[in-house]
């Protein structure tokens, strides 16, 4: 071929653009005797890869659902290994022994929900006898307040209590089953706590070696990127469990002494609620505050549960406004739509478990895709997020080429770094520690 015949490259135009036809050339296409318009033919492209995603997805669900008994206890203990990770990397760091490390982790979490767990029953036994008669009392009261004010009559109160305890009496099925959706039994529970601290140590002890194996699942030259985004993934994990454990605590420690100076009772169980619902991001907190209304509106009457109200409201604004971006920075920022919806979808799907996954879940999905689109796996350059999800670990958005989301290491074992070499990425012993 000649050159002035040879086909040049426009320096405006890359290989694959060249390759590809040009949009005069491409903009109807005869089919049957038909001309299709280009935009129709997009659409249609795009429908049917839409369609095997979605697809594809379904099945995923439906593998989960089948499997939770074994996909539930595997989640608990890797969000419970990320929430570990910090103060385990520092055992590690100050060079005590894995396996003491390892003990003190565990025995240190067993020991903090048994003395949770005492505790609630301890002030339950207590106190239960006493909160039933006086809620009793102040239903009581908070009627006739009514009845005398005029804004109800006694005939719709008392058709309000028939309704709502036929409502609960046909919902109690329904609310079991969500309460239990861990295990339809006692023996599955138990099994699944079981599997999920056996999950919890092996991990600890050795998830490196476990993540090289997974490594070798995938084709090599993917392995760099799939390792980058994976870490980068991790790291958002590990940013996310610390942040709703300071979340937590706050809001626990806040509303929990504001219960007892206020002298509403069951102050104790009412924290621990508090503590547990925080780990379901912004719905939790809205669903266990307005438990602490209730008691104190039912059991200490109007005006101490609009104090415990603004006790509820004051706590929340001061450590989702004050004290969290002090303690956290930009680490993981997520939307209140985002979480809105990812909850209410992970409760359709899985119940109380569904919405205790999916904002973790989303959110490293979420790093895992933006890192992988992005191309920043190459680099260590901070990936572009939106304004819904903005997770990016904190190492990657820090200064220089490096990666350090990357190089750190699940296990708390040294790492691989997203500009190891093919060889190193794979899980061999080149990999640098």
């Amino acid at each position: 071929m000649s050159d002035e015949n040879r086909p040049s490259l426009d320096s405006n135009r890359g290989f694959w653009d060249f390759l590809r036809p040009r949009a005069t050339e491409a903009r109807r296409t005869p089919i049957d005797g038909v001309d299709v318009p280009i935009g129709l033919r997009m659409a249609t492209a795009y429908a049917w890869r839409l369609l095997i995603i979605a697809a594809a997805a379904g099945v995923g669900v439906w593998l989960v659902i089948q499997f939770k008994l074994l996909v539930i206890p595997l989640l608990v203990a890797i969000l419970i290994t990320a929430l570990l990770y910090p103060g385990f990397a520092l055992m590690l760091r100050l060079r005590i022994p894995r396996v003491l490390a390892i003990v003190i982790s565990v025995l240190g979490t067993l020991a903090i929900v048994a003395g949770l767990i005492w505790l609630v029953v301890w002030q339950v036994s207590r106190e239960a006898g006493e909160v039933r008669d006086r809620a009793a009392q102040g239903i009581m009261d908070l009627r006739d307040w009514a009845i005398a004010s005029g804004l109800l009559t006694e005939r719709q109160i008392s058709d309000a209590f028939d309704t709502a305890f036929q409502f609960l009496s046909e919902q109690a099925e329904t609310l079991l089953s969500g309460a239990l959706t861990v295990g339809t039994t006692v023996g599955h529970l138990g099994t699944g706590l079981l599997l999920a601290l056996f999950i919890l140590i092996c991990l600890l002890a050795d998830g490196r070696s476990i993540w090289r194996w997974t490594l070798r699942l995938f084709p090599r030259a993917s392995r760099q990127a799939v390792d980058a985004s994976a870490r980068n993934g991790w790291q958002t994990l590990i940013n996310y469990a610390r942040t709703q454990i300071i979340v937590a605590t706050i809001d626990a420690v806040g509303i929990g002494i504001g219960a007892v100076l206020l002298g509403v009772p069951l102050a104790i169980p009412i924290a621990v609620l508090v503590f547990l619902g925080a780990f379901v991001p912004f719905v939790g907190a809205i669903l266990t505050g307005a438990v602490a209304v209730v008691i104190a509106l039912a059991y200490n009457g109007i005006w101490i549960a609009v104090a415990m109200l603004a006790v509820v409201l004051a706590v929340q604004q001061i450590e989702s406004h004050l004290l969290q971006p002090l303690l956290m920075g930009s680490a993981v920022k997520v939307h209140p739509l985002a979480v809105v919806l990812v909850v209410a979808g992970g409760s359709m799907i899985g119940g109380i478990a569904g919405a205790l996954f999916a904002v973790p879940v989303a959110a490293f999905v979420n790093v895992v895709a933006v890192t992988l689109a992005s191309g920043s796996w190459r680099t260590g350059a901070p990936p572009d997020t939106d304004v819904i999800w903005t997770t990016v670990p904190r190492s990657v958005r820090g200064d220089g080429p490096r990666h350090e989301a990357a190089g750190t290491d699940p296990t708390g074992d040294g790492a691989v770094g997203a500009g190891t070499t093919p060889d190193a990425t794979s899980g061999e012993e080149g990999s640098r520690g």
